[in-house]
């Protein structure tokens, strides 16, 4: 399914053909975020993300860029991340030199005009008021400052106020100057790919200067004595909290049974979670379990909306669900029914071209190779009880637990109960 090219100076063209597919996604993939960034400099991967649409030498304005993709009604966005960023066209599959050139103009040829810098830092600074007024999101972040402390993996990806309103020319062309390079683009096509299309991005990136890239800043992350509380005191009729332990890094080798015990604990309606926070005990409006692995840390997150008067209870359940899977056997058709769960899933996430081709390319970005679905299926057939009993013992542990609370609360102390 997946066809890697290199050319010669490291840039990567991966794609992902879909016979009868009338359309096609073209991704620009950067393997650098947040996490790459020096800290006075924080934010600055996503500012860039916003500077790439506001204008090239041939195509001056904001306006002019969006034109064209309107022109040919593609779907046009980016995405930043802490360790990977891209830039997309969906369109139909006849506009796909529309979309290659467009793209590949926007990464080889922004202009980053000092005074569209300054306009944008208004903008963004607007987007951080947002997540700032908005718990549900933010609530990651006050996890993610807890967990990683003071390292790139628990700095912000949007940064400060204080980082956006302090970048100048300089800091984009620093940051980009060191990794916008060859070795680390990967080009994504999926769908109706024809070889016209490889050779059309082959021809505009080929030219580009393969120059190495320095090592990632260093991010060893802090030690943990848990349980280790966070509260953000908010007035608020919801409280948010995020519970976590160990995760594993993206490419571990017991990636799909930590995949399936998530499943297990909180993947969809009929979940652990679901089942005995919202249904049973109507104890949240919202419950999930989510995975976080980069390339060599991760962390098994629990989600909620909770009610305030009874949060500490709420903490006590998630708690309790989460030793349970350490201190009971996981049943055999539970396990039989995530892998179906995540089998499902994943066919869902690739039926299009956008989906096939990130799937792809986040694997390619982050691990330097990509998973066809036959080892993705076969990885999650595979894992057994024994696995999630031996997988589950070494994750969930108290002295490993870390959790965020935004609400309206004084102190940790009936928090703090809740894991006794």
């Amino acid at each position: 399914m997946f066809v890697r090219e290199t050319l010669p100076n490291g840039l990567r063209i991966l794609t992902a053909r879909m016979d009868g597919a009338p359309s096609v996604a073209v991704f620009v993939g950067i393997a650098a975020g947040s996490r790459y960034e020096r800290p006075e400099a924080a934010g600055i991967a996503h500012f860039a993300e916003h500077m790439f649409f506001k204008g090239t030498e041939r195509r001056p304005t904001a306006r002019d860029i969006a034109s064209e993709i309107d022109g040919i009604g593609g779907e046009f966005n980016a995405f930043t991340g802490k360790e990977l960023t891209a830039y997309y066209v969906k369109c139909a599959a006849d506009s796909a030199p529309v979309a290659i050139d467009v793209l590949s103009d926007m990464v080889l040829a922004s202009r980053f005009d000092a005074d569209e810098i300054e306009r944008e830092k208004g903008v963004i600074v607007e987007e951080i008021n947002m997540y700032l007024d908005t718990p549900r999101d933010l609530i990651g972040q006050v996890h993610d400052d807890v967990r990683f402390g003071p390292t790139p993996l628990g700095r912000p990806i949007i940064g400060s106020k204080e980082t956006v309103g302090a970048a100048t020319r300089d800091t984009f062309m620093e940051y980009l100057g060191a990794w916008y390079r060859p070795e680390r683009i990967v080009v994504g096509l999926g769908g109706a790919v024809s070889e016209a299309m490889v050779a059309a991005v082959a021809e505009r990136f080929g030219d580009l200067e393969a120059t190495p890239t320095p090592a990632r800043p260093n991010s060893a992350l802090p030690r943990l004595d848990g349980p280790v509380i966070r509260i953000e005191r908010r007035d608020s009729d919801q409280a948010h909290l995020i519970c976590g332990v160990d995760g594993y890094p993206a490419s571990h080798p017991d990636r799909y049974v930590v995949a399936t015990l998530q499943a297990i604990l909180g993947g969809g309606m009929s979940s652990r979670l679901f089942t005995e926070v919202r249904e049973r005990r109507g104890l949240a409006y919202y419950v999930f379990a989510h995975h976080a692995g980069y390339s060599d840390a991760g962390a098994l997150l629990v989600q909620a909306g909770v009610d305030t008067k009874r949060i500490d209870v709420a903490v006590a359940t998630i708690w309790q669900e989460l030793r349970r899977v350490v201190v009971e056997p996981v049943p055999a058709e539970e396990l039989a029914k995530a892998k179906r769960y995540l089998t499902g899933r994943t066919v869902l996430g690739v039926e299009d071209a956008r989906g096939m081709i990130l799937h792809g390319l986040r694997r390619e970005l982050i691990e330097g190779r990509v998973a066809e679905l036959d080892e993705v299926f076969a990885g999650i057939e595979a894992v057994t009880l024994d696995d999630l009993a031996r997988v589950a013992a070494d994750l969930i542990r108290l002295d490993r637990v870390t959790l965020a609370v935004i609400g309206p609360f004084d102190d940790d102390a009936s928090l703090r109960a809740a894991f006794s």
